[in-house]
């Protein structure tokens, strides 16, 4: 069975300043997302769930999913801020979503096979794709055996802005040892990159530490742990109307509990995306570029 991909499109891009899902930035208008299913089903996947919000279904499924109704099976499951468990409820003030691992949360009814998560705005390149397939496809009936596209810290910065990304350590054999959530990474005006600590310090890191862009690749009862691992959260987070239960959290978790390993699987692919509005002319040149070269058609659907 060939593994799925399950695309987290819920957030509202408050940075770029609207539905940065649906806008189109390719040659003929294509999506970052449509350039992402392009390179999954040539890379070796065999379906696409994406996970979105009640407020805008009408406009993804006329704008986004109509593209790949004859190119592949779809399915949509919807992230919202009451998906809780039973005996929680949404605290009073709450407006933040609850973060990309409970976005995960929602494939748990359609996804029985090895799946990978990508965010619905960052362009990842090909080969991620075609190794990331490849490492899944290999997982078929196997459990607890994870893995993650590393990217290299200096090919993953936004020139607008600050980013926000998963910094990784690995072991000698490229598995994961830890990936910490860093929610302000910047390159400083003398070169150097930086992020800020949880005293609100600034500290350097070095241009080629492996990050996470969100590109992880996983089997169904990663959905068990997750379900786990959220009740705890809520139960110490209930007061803390900013926490978010990220992806990087229950992985460190599993890795540190010794319930689950991951890979570290490395690609010649450069991320790009739209972070910021001011990011959008440089990702159009890079893909018409990119469509120039024949690494992509003309039109892609």
């Amino acid at each position: 069975m060939k593994p799925t991909l399950f695309v987290l499109a819920a957030g509202m891009g408050s940075r770029y300043g609207g539905l940065k899902q649906l806008d189109g930035l390719g040659p003929n208008g294509e999506t970052i997302m449509d350039y992402s299913i392009y390179d999954a089903v040539r890379g070796g996947f065999g379906k696409v769930v994406f996970v979105i919000r009640h407020t805008f279904e009408t406009d993804f499924r006329e704008k986004i999913l109509k593209k790949y109704e004859n190119i592949v099976p779809i399915e949509v499951v919807f992230q919202e801020l009451d998906c809780l468990p039973e005996g929680f409820k949404v605290p009073e003030n709450r407006e933040k979503p609850w973060g990309t691992n409970h976005a995960v949360m929602m494939g748990k009814p359609v996804i029985h096979e090895p799946f990978a998560v990508i965010n619905a705005d960052d362009f990842y390149g090909r080969e991620s794709f075609r190794i990331l397939a490849e490492y899944l496809t290999a997982l078929e009936g196997k459990q607890n055996d994870y893995c993650m596209v590393g990217y290299r810290m200096g090919n993953t910065l936004s020139e607008s802005g600050s980013v926000a990304r998963g910094v990784c350590e690995k072991d000698a054999d490229d598995y994961l040892t830890t990936v910490v959530e860093r929610t302000y990474i910047i390159r400083d005006t003398d070169g150097e990159i930086k992020y800020r600590d949880e005293q609100g310090n600034m500290q350097a890191i070095g241009e080629n530490t492996p990050v996470s862009m969100n590109m992880w690749g996983f089997t169904p009862e990663y959905f068990n742990y997750s379900d786990e691992q959220f009740v705890d959260f809520l139960t110490k987070n209930q007061d803390n109307l900013k926490a978010e239960f990220f992806i990087p959290l229950v992985v460190n978790n599993l890795i540190t509990s010794g319930k689950a390993k991951v890979k570290v699987l490395d690609t010649p692919s450069k991320w790009f995306g739209v972070t910021y509005a001011e990011d959008r002319p440089d990702v159009v040149a890079k893909l018409k570029e990119l469509t120039a070269k024949g690494e992509y058609p003309q039109k892609l659907f």
